[in-house]
């Protein structure tokens, strides 16, 4: 049977194509007198495309064929896409992208659910608890689920969400910061490189890799570390209802679902499939229809991530490059 939603749309799509072939026809083949006859036919045609296209898009807007949005999160998590600095990965997003793309979903009144497709193995902590906070804004149901990785930045994301989904063989996990600094004074010193320090204040220049990392230097940007670690497990367990303790007990160790859903640190195992009917049976429905939402870019943005993936050569999750102190830190 055809649906109140799309009898709607397919009414205005018919009407939209006969009011706008009436006007090409009326303008271009029955008014003027100087216009051949074929011209102005396939004038007459061109509009009446026109304005199927235009009634196309109205009809999409008053009836949408969706009532579930979904979101990916792909490869390394930054502010820009860039990975620090890096290029980006194959189908890396921008952080703020994301939180528009989940804002965009919430104020949309015909979605009724979200997806949070994860697949990414971490990133920047404050572009991660970005999207993770669009997340628990969400008005209505929200699942994150992952096929391949969802580990560090990724499983931060998903403590904001209400369920996190997995198969058999995703590896989740990870939770847990690094930090990490390039050791080049010896190099330097060989070279006949040498550090001249001119900076306000003790630990501005902390980190740098020209000069040697003095032990108060390494408490320093440790105890950084070990903040954010807290953080990070005061997420996890408020987020996923998880004893503290035993969040950092895991050692940042990685598991596969089949375990991690043993262990509690995933809710549910099963196929996208099995997720989407598991949402219609919530929302009470015979079935769900996904709509992917998509960062709105102008064309020279999307030229541009494209060279980008094409030149993309590092492995996944570098992250987090404190530019002033050459020094990297990232879930």
């Amino acid at each position: 049977m055809v649906s109140s939603t799309g009898l709607g749309r397919l009414l205005i799509v018919l009407v939209g194509g006969i009011v706008f072939a009436a006007i090409g026809i009326t303008l271009f083949v029955v008014v003027p007198e100087t216009t051949t006859d074929l011209l102005g036919i396939l004038i007459a045609v061109a509009v009446a495309l026109l304005g199927l296209r235009i009634a196309g898009n109205v009809a999409g807007s008053l009836f949408p064929g969706y009532d579930v949005a979904e979101v990916g999160v792909e490869g390394p998590i930054s502010r820009d896409g860039g990975g620090g600095g890096l290029p980006s990965g194959p189908r890396s997003t921008p952080a703020d992208d994301i939180v528009e793309q989940i804002d965009r979903a919430d104020a949309d009144d015909s979605v009724d659910a979200l997806l949070l497709k994860l697949n990414t193995p971490g990133g920047e902590v404050v572009p991660s608890d970005d999207i993770r906070l669009a997340a628990e804004r969400f008005d209505g149901p929200t699942v994150a689920y992952t096929t391949d990785v969802c580990a560090s930045g990724g499983y931060w994301i998903a403590s904001g969400c209400d369920e996190l989904w997995a198969r058999d063989g995703s590896i989740v996990g990870s939770i847990g910061v690094i930090g990490s600094r390039v050791n080049a004074s010896d190099f330097a010193e060989k070279v006949g490189l040498s550090y001249e320090r001119f900076a306000a204040g003790e630990y501005k220049d902390a980190g740098t890799p020209l000069k040697e990392l003095e032990d108060d230097e390494r408490a320093y940007l440790q105890g950084l570390i070990d903040d954010y670690y807290e953080t990070f497990v005061d997420r996890v367990s408020d987020g996923r209802d998880l004893d503290a303790e035993f969040v950092r007990d895991t050692e940042a160790r990685i598991y596969l679902g089949e375990e991690a859903h043993e262990l509690g640190l995933v809710d549910e195992l099963g196929t996208r499939r099995d997720l989407e009917d598991e949402l219609a049976d919530r929302l009470e429905r015979e079935a769900v229809s996904v709509e992917e939402f998509e960062p709105e870019r102008p064309l020279m943005a999307r030229v541009g991530t494209g060279a980008q993936r094409l030149a993309y050569a590092f492995g996944a999750g570098i992250a987090g490059l404190a530019e002033e102190r050459e020094f990297r830190l990232r879930l």
